[in-house]
């Protein structure tokens, strides 16, 4: 008997081990970098570094950043997507917002696993504004596809509105896992948020506020999964980041589908 309880035992261990193992841990991060310029400085000063140094330091294995310059003059004529992912050792995706000066100005993503396929839509924006777009990028775990999407909602109310129904619709059918995070513009109260909502669940903490960067008093960045899978987050956390940026950065863990 007592044989028989040990090889039950064991069994039972095995089987845990190997779900545990065909799980996998995912680091997520997103960020406002204020086109690397910290709001303390003179407007000329730019601190990749440092930016690359916050997200090296979470060990983030997706990162969606908003307010990125290429090859524009008031960031020193950089590619700052290219230089922040050769930085931090990771691939990337840049997705142009619109052409500024010389350059461009968008978003990026960061990831540590291959990208396999990307994809950008440019988001409806009912009153004339600031162009935005909607970045996917697709990778492989577990042999599953993973959607990993960064976008930057606009200020004006009406845009966002229809861009968060855009990405609603973008992402309504979708079995696998989605990964949407941002700069939405948007409290949490407030009707884009309710709308992304239909179909996401947010990563949420009591006075999670992201923004301004000293004394921050209103949360405007986010990270959501779609809610086909049921999935949980842990270790939410806004980073103590009061220098690089006027956004703070927002960090969250989540263990993907087995």
């Amino acid at each position: 008997m007592k044989k028989y309880i040990l090889y039950c035992f064991t069994l039972l261990t095995l089987s845990c081990s190997t779900r545990m193992l065909s799980a996998q841990e995912l680091k997520i991060l997103t960020y406002n970098i204020h086109h690397g310029n910290p709001p303390s400085e003179d407007a000329s000063i730019i601190n990749l570094d440092t930016i690359a140094a916050i997200i090296k330091r979470t060990n983030a294995d997706l990162v969606g950043l908003q307010e990125i310059d290429v090859n524009l003059g008031r960031s020193q004529n950089i590619d700052q997507a290219k230089k922040i992912a050769e930085l931090t050792g990771m691939h990337y995706f840049f997705s142009k917002g619109i052409d500024l000066d010389a350059g461009e100005y968008g978003t990026v993503i960061l990831s540590k696993h291959p990208i396999v396929k990307t994809e950008r839509f440019e988001l409806p924006s009912p009153i004339d504004s600031e162009k935005r777009s909607l970045a996917i990028i697709h990778i492989k775990l577990n042999g599953k596809t993973i959607k990993f999407a960064n976008t930057h909602l606009d200020l004006k109310k009406e845009n966002r509105l229809a861009q968060s129904a855009f990405i609603v619709d973008k992402f309504k059918n979708d079995k696998n896992l989605v990964i949407l995070v941002g700069d939405l513009n948007a409290r949490p109260e407030e009707q884009p948020i309710l709308n992304l909502e239909q179909i996401f669940k947010r990563s949420q903490i009591k006075n999670g506020f992201t923004i301004p960067e000293v004394n921050p008093d209103r949360e405007i960045d986010f990270i959501m999964l779609n809610k086909t899978l049921q999935l949980s987050f842990k270790n939410h956390s806004v980073l103590e980041e009061a220098y690089a940026s006027d956004h703070r950065p927002v960090y969250v863990e989540i263990y993907t589908p087995q």
